[in-house]
């Protein structure tokens, strides 16, 4: 029995060439930067009580305050949650007995704002509420962005053209695609560092309101990698 070229009885198609049918093996890699979609603020909210209902009557209001506030801008605001929520007693510190001293409060929101033009005057708002902390923004693009596809093909195509000047090189031409591999596209957004910080502890003078902030979106950063491995006609070495 005769086997064809690059191939074996035994076990199908060889993973590497014959010098009848040469392969060539790339990585192909993008790396583009694009405007962020949208941004994400946390809000955490404290209080601070004689006696735990004293404390839970405060952070009800408070959190109440701030879920209005948000909600007031409306489809600007593309996703809104709740996260931890904590009520803790803080004992004193001298005496053998355990004596609670206060109560401490605590519950925070995520808002993931889609609108950039609200999203300056809403965390200055945000943070000009008592004993309110807001951080971020953390700039993102969606899950399903499109540049996550454009990425992922110019990488294709950046193996492609890899693979053309190596066979060049040695005088050949390429013949099939004999193999695609996709690593992923990597969206670096979550590590980046926020654009801006700001917290509030005392409410602004009645009649005076806060100033909106002024923020300057970060562009994103998307990367994908992919290896590719072709046949390519025989070498004139």
């Amino acid at each position: 029995m005769t086997n064809t070229p690059g191939h074996s009885a035994a076990s199908g198609p060889l993973p590497y060439g014959t010098p009848d049918e040469p392969r060539v093996a790339v990585r192909g890699e993008a790396s583009l930067e694009f405007d962020p979609e949208v941004a994400r603020i946390t809000v955490t909210v404290s209080a601070r009580g004689t006696d735990r209902r004293e404390a839970l009557e405060s952070l009800t209001r408070r959190n109440s305050e701030v879920l209005e506030l948000v909600k007031g801008y409306g489809e600007a605001v593309e996703k809104l949650s709740t996260g931890t929520f904590s009520v803790s007693p803080e004992l004193t510190e001298k005496g053998r007995r355990e004596r609670v001293r206060t109560y401490h409060g605590r519950v925070q929101i995520s808002a993931t704002v889609g609108d950039f033009t609200a999203l300056g005057e809403m965390s200055t708002r945000l943070a000009d509420l008592e004993l309110t902390r807001v951080e971020g923004p953390w700039w993102a693009l969606r899950e399903d962005s499109p540049a996550h596809r454009e990425a992922r093909q110019q990488a294709v195509r950046e193996a492609v053209t890899r693979a053309r000047e190596y066979a060049a090189a040695l005088g050949s031409e390429l013949v099939a695609l004999v193999e695609l591999a996709d690593l992923g596209a990597e969206n670096a957004a979550p590590s980046s560092p926020p654009g801006a910080r700001v917290a509030g502890y005392r409410g602004a003078p009645a009649g005076d309101a806060a100033p909106a902030l002024d923020l300057e979106p970060q562009r994103q950063r998307v990367q994908a990698q992919v290896n590719a491995r072709f046949l390519m006609t025989r070498p004139a070495l």
